[in-house]
């Protein structure tokens, strides 16, 4: 793409290029595979996306930790999702693209519902799943499609779905759930920008790449948006010039204010994608952190990429810390697990609250 055809939002140098990815040792994790972000409007389509990704760094193992059903709160998420695939797409035929764990298909599956996934990845055995790509020749015409937070990690977003279009017959519905843009230009959410995800969506471009939506919103605390459109509409996206981006200049203001008065030790809540940029960004703004808490026992006496931080339980956590200490939240919706688990003892700082 011609540089002069990209507006630059923002840029940042060496973010871990799996923010996700948990490490054995301090050192490794310091020495992670590491990318830049050159985050662009492109003035022809209107998408936003990184223009310094390199697609042929993305090799996801069994090290990537990407588990949110452990919290109530996600599963509560992920039922309200269930319902609008049902009510938008029915209950008969229905194909989960980049499936990942199960875990939504398992949802889909105890309400009756028809449904197939597909992933290359997937670790289970489930006979529902096909450790493949969804592409022609597959043998299976879906009636609906669920596309869940997979779309951000792919290069070429219109491109994918035209294959997806053409391996189900050139039609069909589909489902797409993606982190809301404008939300994160929103809260100020510089936390929120991963190498990871190359893409990063507004609500309009979806209305611009289909010509019909049959619903469209923002779910999870407004952090996601979601689209049910119909495929057999798919159109290459055109830029909308009464529709810019709304990208603000003070973008990562939160990143560089001074702790308050008396702070002694920097704690965060919640050791995935938010915590890991939230601290690397801390740390290079002379702000770093000392404790990371989480509720995975996956992540738990792990190593977060680029600042090789340990990730220790609540209990191992909560104990080195006095009671009044400031917890920073990776995200508000949480906050009311947090307190309870942590037993309201502490400050809580709601970053996602600009």
């Amino acid at each position: 793409m011609n540089q002069q055809q990209q507006k630059v939002l923002y840029t940042q140098e060496r973010l871990p290029i799996f923010q996700n990815r948990m490490y054995d040792t301090e050192a490794e994790a310091r020495d992670c595979p590491k990318g830049d972000m050159r985050l662009v409007e492109d003035q022809q389509t209107g998408l936003v996306y990184n223009a310094a990704f390199r697609p042929e760094l993305m090799v996801y193992d069994a090290h990537y930790q990407n588990e949110q059903g452990l919290s109530p709160l996600f599963r509560a998420h992920l039922e309200s999702v269930s319902v609008i695939v049902q009510r938008g797409m029915g209950r008969e035929a229905i194909v989960e693209v980049g499936c990942g764990k199960g875990l939504f298909l398992e949802i889909l599956l105890g309400k009756g519902v028809d449904v197939t996934g597909f992933d290359p990845t997937y670790e289970g055995n489930s006979p529902r799943v096909q450790k493949r790509y969804f592409e022609s020749g597959v043998g299976i015409q879906a009636e609906g499609l669920v596309l869940r937070h997979v779309l951000e990690h792919i290069q070429d977003p219109y491109e994918f779905l035209l294959k997806l279009k053409e391996a189900n017959g050139g039609g069909g519905k589909i489902y797409i759930e993606v982190p809301c843009f404008d939300w994160i230009c929103e809260r100020r959410a510089w936390f929120d920008v991963f190498y990871e995800h190359v893409n990063y969506f507004r609500l309009c471009d979806f209305h611009r790449m289909f010509g019909s939506v049959i619903e469209s919103g923002r779910l999870f605390g407004e952090q996601y948006l979601f689209v049910v459109a119909d495929l057999a509409t798919l159109r290459p996206p055109e830029r909308d010039a009464a529709e810019p981006v709304q990208f603000p200049d003070d973008f990562t203001k939160t990143a560089f204010a001074a702790p308050a008065a008396g702070a002694q030790q920097v704690a965060i809540w919640g050791g995935a994608s938010k915590g890991v940029i939230f601290a690397l960004i801390r740390a290079r703004a002379g702000q770093p952190v000392d404790l990371v808490i989480d509720i995975n026992p996956a992540k738990q006496g792990r190593y977060l990429p680029s600042t090789g931080l340990l990730v220790q339980s609540p209990q191992d956590a909560l104990a080195k810390i006095p009671q009044g200490s400031q917890i920073y939240v990776m995200n508000s919706n949480y906050l009311k697990e947090i307190v309870e688990m942590s037993g309201n003892q502490f400050k809580y700082i709601e970053v996602d609250h600009g």
